[in-house]
């Protein structure tokens, strides 16, 4: 059942809110999914969110929180206590716990954790937490099904269901030795079609993908991806499994990734939401606006260097925009490939092929929308011969340049550890804006001998 978010519905939302309608606010929300619930606490306002977060049980109510915007949910945090939030991380999975516990302060972290009543669970939580934002171990959780290689198939099956009674989804079983190390693992049907006398370390597959608890999301995410998991055991520098990640998780760190990339390539300095408050949008665009109208400044010294060339050949003005534009854009469509090549981990061969590649797809682009600008112009604009192939010339050498750049930038960017796709914003377009009018009055200069 899903709720219909209208005015009409959050209206009378409102007036059993106001009227104190416990029992139809919660046979209303009863069977609707704990996502849907989530979308209406972040369109009601906010004393009642915290009225129904108050209102219906731990067990949906910590769904809800995982699902809920982070300004609502860090606001819903602020007016629980200790116990209230302790109450809902109890019914989460660790890796869930974790990073709602993990967004309070230090002090309220300790008191929530304090407040666990389950010493193993704490225990779990206090673990991930100690690990660096953006590892494997910050993502992981710890509930999982392992089994020992000694054990036989009946035993297994017997000791596999205390187990699983605390993990929402099997997706594979781990095998372990004697030291707890990752051994193998093996499916439940692996399980139910062996003999069950059969010791497991005899059915299972010893060959089994693991990342190291210290490894980063990214690289995890592509790990995942590329060989189609659905989940993937953690392991500590001894081997020893610690935790398992699964796809949900992964989806988050590639959303999130998108995010910023795409944040970044409009220009964006910081993460920012379009619910924002004005000085942090500010905050998130005025740097690169900052450097956008540097750039700007560097363009109009550029142009005032060849004024003499403008008042001889006015019309060379006219074509600045164009001999800009497509200097930018071409950039930006170069980097583009490549950081999403970089991305997903598909960019082959060496950077001098590469760039040897760039530059004859730019030579290429370069000939024919010459060739049609040289054309439009002479036949319908009337402009002199020299004139068109000053123009020409220019574009077919700033698309090559542009390409150039916009494939090495990013490539060494990430060599560097840099995020490459600062190469996709205003970074690039800028500098090629200000290469490209260089380019396009330096080769007018060369032609028109002024």
């Amino acid at each position: 059942m899903k709720f219909e978010i209208t005015d009409e519905s959050l209206e009378n939302l409102s007036e059993l809110i106001i009227s104190n309608n416990d029992k139809e606010i919660t046979a209303l929300f009863s069977e609707v999914h704990f996502a849907d619930i989530a979308e209406v606490l972040d369109e009601v306002n906010f004393e009642e969110a915290i009225y129904i977060i108050k209102l219906l049980d731990s067990e949906k109510t910590s769904e809800i929180l995982t699902e809920l915007d982070e300004d609502t949910r860090e606001k819903i945090l602020k007016n629980l206590s200790a116990k209230e939030i302790a109450d809902e991380v109890r019914e989460m999975d660790t890796d869930d716990a974790a990073d709602i516990i993990g967004e309070l302060s230090k002090e309220r972290q300790h008191r929530v954790i304090s407040a666990l009543e389950d010493d193993d669970h704490a225990a779990d939580i206090k673990e991930l937490l100690s690990y660096n934002d953006n590892s494997a171990g910050a993502l992981m959780a710890k509930e999982l099904v392992k089994v020992y290689e000694t054990w036989t198939v009946a035993g297994c099956m017997r000791r596999i269901r205390g187990q699983a009674k605390d993990v929402t989804r099997v997706h594979s079983i781990y095998v372990v030795d004697k030291e707890d190390k990752l051994v193998g693992r093996m499916s439940l049907k692996d399980l139910i079609i062996a003999k069950s006398d059969h010791k497991i370390a005899d059915i299972c597959k010893a060959k089994v993908d693991a990342v190291n608890v210290h490894q980063n999301d990214e690289e995890v995410a592509k790990i995942m991806a590329k060989y189609d998991l659905e989940a993937i055991p953690v392991v500590d520098d001894n081997n020893v499994l610690v935790g398992r990640i699964t796809i949900d998780d992964i989806l988050d760190v590639i959303r999130e990734e998108a995010d910023k990339d795409y944040q970044m390539a409009a220009g964006f300095s910081q993460d920012v939401e379009a619910d924002d408050t004005i000085w942090e949008l500010t905050k998130a665009r005025l740097p690169w606006l900052i450097l956008a109208l540097f750039g700007g400044f560097i363009s109009v010294s550029v142009l005032g260097s060849f004024d003499n060339a403008i008042n001889t050949f006015p019309e060379l003005f006219f074509f600045t925009p164009l001999i800009a534009a497509m200097a930018g854009n071409v950039g930006v469509q170069s980097s583009a490939i490549i950081v999403q090549g970089l991305a997903n981990d598909s960019l082959k061969g060496s950077l001098f092929k590469r760039l040897l590649k760039e530059i004859l797809q730019g030579l290429l682009n370069g000939f024919v929308l010459a060739a049609l600008l040289m054309s439009a112009g002479m036949l319908f604009l009337g402009f002199p011969l020299d004139l068109g192939i000053t123009v020409a010339a220019s574009l077919i050498s700033v698309i090559i340049i542009a390409s150039i750049i916009g494939t090495f930038i990013p490539i060494i960017l990430a060599k560097r550890g840099i995020d490459p796709a600062l190469a996709t914003g205003p970074f690039i377009t800028t500098s090629n804006d200000i290469l490209g009018i260089l380019i396009y009055f330096s080769i007018a200069k060369l032609v028109l001998g002024f």
